[in-house]
C-alpha cells in the first residue's frame, strides 16, 4: 500500500506541476499584449500634420454667442489683459479665481508690439491640462513657413478656467503679414505640439498704419 499511495502522490505531483506551467504559459501570453497596449502610453513627440498642403483646423477667429469651441468657452487675441476679481456679495472678500478681460481684442497688430496675448476661458477641467501655441508667417503664396515664429505653454490646474498666451516679438519688429496661430490642448505630461492634440488655429496680421499726409504734401499731389 506505502507503494501505491506513492505512486499516486508522485502522479498528483507532476500534474500539479503541469498545470503550473501551463497557467504560466496562459498568464504570459494573456499579459503579453497589454505590455504591447503600454507602449502607446509614452508621450507624443513633437509632431507636425503629414498632410500636403496646410492642415483644415477650426478657426477660433469667429465665434458665436453661448457656443464652446473644443474645450474653450471663449478665446481672443488682445494687446492685453485685465484681471478682474469674483467677490462673495461683499466689497473686498475675493475668492480665489480671477477672472481674465482681454484689453483691445482684435486680429490686426503693429510691428512694434512687444506681445500678442491669446486670453481665453475654458469647461471647468477635471484634470490638469497644458495649452501650447505655435505661430507661423504666412507666405505671399498662402503656405505657411515651415518653421515656426515662436512658441509658448501654459499649464492650466483641474480648478482654474482662465488663462493666456504669450506670441513675442522676435528681435526689434514683427515682420509684416499674415500670420497662423496653431492652438494645442495636451494632458500634462505630453509633447504639447503634437499634430494630434491641435484643436484648432488662429490668424493674425501685422501692418503698420499708413502715416497721415500733412496738408502740404496732399497740396503738392
Amino acid at each position: 500500500m506505502s507503494t501505491l499511495s506513492a505512486m499516486v502522490f508522485t502522479a498528483s505531483v507532476r500534474r500539479w506541476a503541469g498545470g503550473c506551467s501551463a497557467a504560466v504559459v496562459l498568464c504570459t501570453a494573456l499579459l503579453y499584449p497589454q505590455v504591447g497596449d503600454a507602449k502607446d502610453l509614452l508621450p507624443l513627440k513633437e509632431q507636425e500634420s503629414t498632410e500636403d498642403g496646410s492642415t483644415q483646423s477650426p478657426s477660433f477667429d469667429y465665434q458665436e454667442k453661448g457656443i464652446p469651441q473644443s474645450l474653450f468657452t471663449w478665446i481672443k487675441m488682445a494687446k492685453g489683459f485685465d484681471v478682474e476679481w469674483d467677490t462673495f456679495g461683499r466689497k473686498g472678500w475675493y475668492t480665489q479665481d480671477p477672472r481674465l478681460k482681454p484689453l483691445e481684442p482684435g486680429s490686426v497688430f503693429t510691428s512694434e508690439i512687444p506681445t500678442i496675448y491669446i486670453v481665453f476661458e475654458v469647461a471647468p477641467l477635471e484634470d490638469p491640462a497644458q495649452f501650447g501655441v505655435q505661430w507661423y508667417w504666412e507666405k505671399p503664396s498662402g503656405q505657411l513657413n515651415e518653421k515656426s515664429a515662436g512658441q509658448d505653454v501654459l499649464e492650466v490646474s483641474g480648478h482654474e478656467r482662465y488663462g493666456f498666451l504669450e506670441l513675442k516679438r522676435v528681435g526689434a519688429r514683427w515682420t509684416a503679414g499674415n500670420y497662423v496661430a496653431k492652438i494645442y490642448i495636451a494632458p500634462i505630461g505630453q509633447q504639447p505640439f503634437h499634430a494630434a492634440n491641435q484643436v484648432g488655429v488662429m490668424r493674425f496680421t501685422i501692418a503698420d498704419p499708413i502715416p497721415a499726409l500733412s496738408p502740404d504734401q496732399n497740396m503738392i499731389r
